[in-house]
């Protein structure tokens, strides 16, 4: 057991306590805390994966952009007064028990798998690299997509503004 091992073992249990608080939350503004909260837990473990470009990819647009976008979204749209609480029913304690034993099969399976043998060194492409094919070859559908997320935070805008009146 060395350092990595514990710090993507770290990691992936606040990716998954993250993803589990998202579904589990009843305030908007919770789950928008949680699922950045994956997000920069999925980046750490990217950069364990030496995939760094990923990692600052997944900070950026998802961490960064995505969670304040719906920050704005929450903080554009008017509330609801009091939700009710949920209790934990019977269907929970089932799914519960799903999950559970879905671990423990995989866990059992990844561990008699012969799969922990040395792989041999891939070569990837640098950020630098990348980042001249994605503007030269990709550069309008970058752009476009930059395009389409302006419209629809326009579009979110007009549409609360609306209501407000």
């Amino acid at each position: 057991m060395n350092a990595e091992f514990f710090a993507f073992s770290i990691l992936s249990v606040f990716a998954i306590g993250g993803a589990v608080f998202f579904l589990n939350s009843v305030r908007v503004m919770h789950m928008a805390i949680s699922l950045a909260f994956t997000f920069f837990s999925l980046a750490g473990i990217y950069f364990l994966l030496q995939a760094e470009f990923l990692a600052v990819v997944q900070v950026l647009i998802y961490a960064g952009g995505i969670s304040i976008l719906m920050i704005f979204g929450i903080m554009l749209t008017k509330p609801e007064e009091g939700s009710p609480g949920r209790s934990f029913q019977y269907h929970q304690w089932i799914s519960l028990a799903t999950i559970i034993s879905f671990f423990v099969i995989i866990m059992v399976i990844i561990y008699q798998s012969p799969i922990f043998t040395p792989a041999e060194k891939v070569s990837s492409p640098s950020v630098q690299q990348i980042g001249s094919i994605l503007f030269k070859q990709y550069a309008i559908p970058f752009e476009l997509a930059s395009i389409l997320l302006l419209v629809a935070l326009i579009g979110a805008i007009v549409l609360a503004r609306k209501e407000q009146k």
